[in-house]
Parts: C-alpha cells; sequence; structure tokens
C-alpha cells in the first residue's frame, strides 16, 4: 500500500475571489454538497439551540475556515437565536502560519480570538516517539477551557464525513473495535460544554472544490514536531476507502451507515458507558424476554 505525507498539501492556483464571491458560492455553488449538508447534520443531530453560545475551533485549515463562514451565514439568517465567537489556538505555529491565519481570517472576515500556548513544544518533549496523539489531547482540552472562558457552552470542531469514515475503520482494523466519531458529545473534564461536528455530512472532495476554485490558500500543516515525517495510520486509511471505491462507489455511505444500524442481536459483545457486555449475557437475557 503506498504511504503518502501525513499532511498532504494542497495548492491552489485559482485565482482568490472576492468576499462577496465566496460568500455567494456556499448558497448557490455549493448549496447542495456544502450548505444543505451542513444544515441538515445542524437539524439532524440537534447542534445549535436556543440561547447557545457556540466556540467555532479556527486551525487554520480548509475544514475550519469553511466551517467559520458557515456558522456566519447561519448566525444571520437562522431563526434560532444563538452567539457565536471564532477562536484559534496558536500552539507554537511557525510565523509564516500564524501570518496566513491571520491574513485569510482578515480578509474572510472572519473576527479571531487567537489563544497562544506552547502544545508543541510540551508534546514533542514528553512524548517524542508519538506526539500526535498527545498534542490532539493537548490542544483539545485548550480549547475547551478556552471555551469556557468565553462564556461558551459549545465547541465547534471541522471534523467532516471522511473523518468519520476514516476513524470508523480505523477502530476496526486498528483498534479492534466497532467505534465512529459522534456528531456531539459532552467533555469528560468541562461538563458545561458539548462538542459537536457540524460538518458531519460534508465530504472532503467537496471542501477542497470549494477552497480551490475560490482561490484560498488554506494552512497545510501547522504542526512543527512531526510535519517532515511520513507514514501514518489515517493515510494508509484513507488509501484504502479510495481503492475499495473504485470497486464499489457507494463503499463511504456504506461504512458511514453501518454506525447507524448496529444490530445487537448480532454482536458477539458492546460496551454501554463503562459497563461490557459479552455475548453469553446478550444471549441469556434476550431469551429470558421469550
Amino acid at each position: 500500500m503506498e504511504i503518502r505525507e501525513v499532511c498532504e498539501r494542497i495548492v491552489v492556483t485559482e485565482p482568490l475571489q472576492s468576499l462577496e464571491q465566496i460568500e455567494r458560492s456556499i448558497i448557490k455553488s455549493y448549496r447542495k454538497e456544502i450548505w444543505a449538508k451542513f444544515i441538515k447534520a445542524v437539524k439532524d443531530y440537534k447542534l445549535v439551540e436556543e440561547g447557545d453560545k457556540v466556540a467555532v475551533g479556527i486551525s487554520g485549515g480548509k475544514d475550519s475556515l469553511l466551517m467559520a463562514k458557515l456558522f456566519q451565514e447561519l448566525h444571520r439568517h437562522s431563526i434560532v437565536k444563538f452567539d457565536v465567537v471564532y477562536l484559534a489556538m496558536d500552539p507554537g505555529f511557525a510565523p509564516i502560519n500564524l501570518a496566513l491565519l491571520e491574513s485569510n481570517c482578515k480578509y474572510l472576515n472572519i473576527p479571531l480570538v487567537i489563544k497562544k500556548s506552547n502544545v508543541f513544544a510540551v508534546a514533542g518533549k514528553i512524548a517524542s516517539d508519538n506526539p500526535c496523539y498527545m498534542c490532539a489531547r493537548m490542544r483539545r482540552g485548550f480549547l475547551y477551557n478556552a471555551a469556557q472562558e468565553l462564556g461558551c457552552n459549545k465547541l465547534a470542531l471541522g471534523h467532516h464525513f471522511d473523518d468519520v469514515i476514516e476513524t470508523t475503520m480505523l477502530n476496526v482494523l486498528y483498534g479492534g473495535q466497532f467505534k465512529t466519531m459522534v456528531p456531539k458529545i459532552t467533555a469528560d473534564n468541562f461538563e458545561d460544554i458539548e462538542l459537536i461536528r457540524p460538518l458531519f455530512y460534508i465530504k472532503e472532495a467537496d471542501i477542497l472544490r470549494f477552497t480551490k476554485t475560490n482561490g484560498i490558500q488554506s494552512m497545510n500543516c501547522g504542526c512543527t514536531v512531526v510535519a517532515s515525517k511520513t507514514s501514518s495510520k489515517r493515510r494508509e486509511i484513507k488509501n484504502l476507502i479510495a481503492d475499495m471505491r473504485k470497486i464499489h462507489p457507494e463503499v463511504d455511505q456504506s461504512i458511514f451507515k453501518a454506525a447507524e444500524n448496529v444490530n445487537l442481536n448480532a454482536v458477539l459483545g458492546y460496551q454501554y458507558e463503562d459497563k461490557k457486555y459479552d455475548f453469553n449475557e446478550i444471549y441469556e437475557e434476550r431469551n429470558k424476554e421469550k
């Protein structure tokens, strides 16, 4: 299986469109692929409700920049009244990446709040062999804390449809468990904040098309710790799904639907909260009811 770089560079060659054209394209050119799917996820999973204050996490990448613009449209037109702030963390970006983040948000009219941290340096020291997992946890915790300080009850992250199905396959093939990425979850150590994923239905290919056709050069990889290293299990899974798609074009939807159609009558065990149930318990309980 081909192994590519962890951070696949996105090269944008189209000229940068005006802010008006970019905003119009969301609800016109990409209405079906992006705007409608964003609204569907918000409604299906009750991601934004009356009185919410949402911190939209901005990493500087293509996904979070699009999510910020989607929230601006929603905030302008929604009958549900909510507040929103656009929150970015500087975990130790190289100056060129920090400048790109700030200039993109200024051009896109995203009023950014930046909180500084030293996550990259700390993660690189305490988990030098595999800093990515530690870095992700630390960044998430930092964002939760910053969102809480800003009075928010929800933190929106830019995980998209492909992230969901890749996570599912990662857990099956490498983790030995059927576990997927969910559209919202209460933070373990921040009980007053929910993490929400409004791009849940939106495919990465459509985000890429939106970014490229509008000429937006987003941050490719801001990491200063492993930006030059290769090999990634997630990249392997992405390539595997791409290969499967050549044989079964709807394989993406099949993986996604599998998490909606779990049949507890045909599993060897499952976990709910902190309790695990094995096959014998499930079998005996089912036969008791007959």
